[in-house]
């Protein structure tokens, strides 16, 4: 019926109809469950990609009066849910994209832009109610409300663009949040409404304009974790759809974590894949890129130490409370960790409050915003990578630990300690470029303990498994009779090609602080060679 007011479904319509759609209709239920109760002010934070639009143009199509869309959801997931008529277009939607108001709004009058926008179709529909009368949207929908008894459902896009693009107007961003609260808070003509943007609710001091909102963030997505990417299951079907391999797919776009669903996937890169066929980096350059870039300059507290850790391969422990939910405020490491959290640059364990790459296409992001943001000791690192693992392989043990010294010499000027976990996120990022062929696991539980390091050969990679034992101020020889020992080996039963067994020690007691590394060769069950 309108742009704004009771929009029609052909943005819902374009999306089952293209060639890859993952059914994500569930999240309706949920909507519905939380209409007209104190939880039906829903703000769902994530990563560009992630389908935030989609779920905008797919409630709009369900909720709207402005349409039918019955046959639209006929055989879809919600469609056997209790309820699912009772609201099936039966309500008033405002769909709002801030993008548009920011870009559109001439200098900072966003809001008024806004509401003469939204009231004119308000007029349009409702012009018997208004008549003309010139006043505020809050006041027209409190009118409307009044002499109809039908309440809105609010769908708001982008709704903390203001925050990111704007982020040096602290007049904008107020006025844009009191005018949001006065929208929402506490009106009777409310039904639901869900905001949904990268950052959650905007944080000044210690409260929060928009605090009747209810968040649902990349560090707890709560009920709607299936409904974030896409699940490990429906990333399975499309790769046997595609014929595509899972392994990989998991190395490429897999990592991001929640408490029930431990592996979501970036939805778009996926699709992407499954569409080309091929693997690749499909991360949209936007104003993100340019915030990582950024972001990572800083050394807030060892930030930089913290993410040459994570390129290693290890994780990170934080605090996300200080966070503000903007772009500019940061008082520690964390507040600039948990940020990236939110923009998709890095995965969140809830469990463990800890942090860490997800995946190939995140680690290649990080690569490219460190080449132009001068980190030449990283970069010389990974550089040399490639070499190191040729050395491995072959089982030039003598070359393997020469190559570590360089390679930890150079992360120790960054690292702001010097111990195992020094050494370990030393080797982890030399390396590197394994992560092309391999999938690498720290503290791999094996046998009757963890091994340090196991490197598992992706499906296309004709290289052996390799298992990695770090010994500090001990020896390499330690280092393999340890693996062997505790039967390390014994958890890559399942795996059938050849098994390296690599024991590398460092001795930071000696003036030279060496390394040295031994190379053996082992068959599944049958010991070493």
């Amino acid at each position: 019926m309108g742009i704004y007011l009771n929009p029609k479904n052909a943005g819902f319509r374009e999306a089952v109809r293209s060639e890859i759609y993952v059914d994500k209709t569930g999240l309706i239920e949920y909507t519905n469950k939380y209409m007209n109760t104190e939880q039906k002010y829903i703000c769902v934070s994530r990563p560009r990609r992630f389908g935030k639009s989609m779920a905008l143009k797919m409630l709009a199509a369900y909720y709207s009066r402005g349409c039918d869309s019955q046959e639209l959801f006929r055989g879809r997931k919600i469609s056997r849910k209790k309820g699912f008529k009772e609201h099936l277009n039966r309500y008033d939607v405002i769909c709002l994209n801030m993008q548009q108001f920011l870009i559109e709004a001439p200098d900072e009058s966003v809001t008024q832009y806004l509401e003469q926008e939204v009231t004119e179709e308000l007029n349009a529909e409702y012009g018997e109610i208004l008549k003309g009368r010139s006043m505020g949207l809050a006041a027209a929908l409190r009118k409307i409300y009044a002499e109809t008894d039908r309440q809105f459902v609010f769908l708001i896009d982008e709704w903390d663009c203001v925050m990111r693009e704007r982020q040096n107007s602290e007049t904008l961003q107020k006025q844009y949040l009191d005018f949001v609260r006065n929208l929402l808070k506490d009106q009777p003509f409310v039904a639901l409404a869900y905001v949904t943007g990268i950052l959650p609710v905007k944080k000044y001091g210690e409260h929060s304009a928009l605090n009747m909102f209810t968040e649902y963030s990349m560090t707890d997505q709560d009920v709607f974790e299936e409904y974030t990417g896409f699940t490990e299951e429906e990333v399975k079907g499309l790769c046997r759809r595609y014929d595509m391999d899972f392994e990989e797919t998991g190395s490429w776009y897999d990592g991001y974590t929640f408490i029930k669903y431990q592996h979501i996937y970036n939805p778009k890169s996926v699709v992407e894949s499954m569409r080309r066929r091929r693997y690749s980096n499909y991360w949209t350059s936007t104003e993100v890129y340019d915030a990582l870039k950024t972001y990572i300059e800083m050394d807030f507290d060892g930030l930089r130490s913290d993410i040459v850790h994570m390129l290693g391969g290890g994780r990170v422990r934080i605090n996300t409370g200080s966070f503000r939910n903007d772009m500019k405020n940061f008082e520690v490491k964390d507040d600039v960790l948990t940020l990236l959290v939110h923009l998709g640059y890095l995965g969140y364990h809830f469990d463990s409050r800890e942090v860490f790459i997800p995946n190939k296409e995140v680690i290649e992001e990080f690569e490219s915003a460190m080449s132009v943001s001068g980190w030449p000791e990283v970069m010389r690192v990974l550089k040399a990578s490639e070499k190191l693992l040729e050395y491995t392989v072959s089982g030039d043990a003598e070359s393997v630990a020469e190559a570590l010294d360089r390679a930890h010499t150079e992360v120790a000027s960054i690292l702001t300690y010097n111990d195992e976990n020094s050494m370990a996120c030393a080797i982890g990022l030399a390396y590197y470029s394994a992560r092309k062929d391999y999938v690498l696991i720290r503290e791999f539980p094996s046998g009757k303990g963890f091994a340090d390091i196991v490197f598992l050969p992706l499906p296309h990679a004709d290289k052996p498994a390799l298992v990695v034992e770090l010994k500090y101020a001990g020896s390499a020889g330690s280092a393999i009779q340890q693996i062997q020992e505790r039967q390390y080996v014994q958890a890559l039963e399942a795996y059938t090609g050849d098994i390296l067994l690599v024991g590398i020690n460092y001795d930071r007691e000696k003036k030279s602080k060496p390394h040295s590394c031994l190379i053996e060769r082992a068959a599944k069950g049958k010991g070493i060679l």
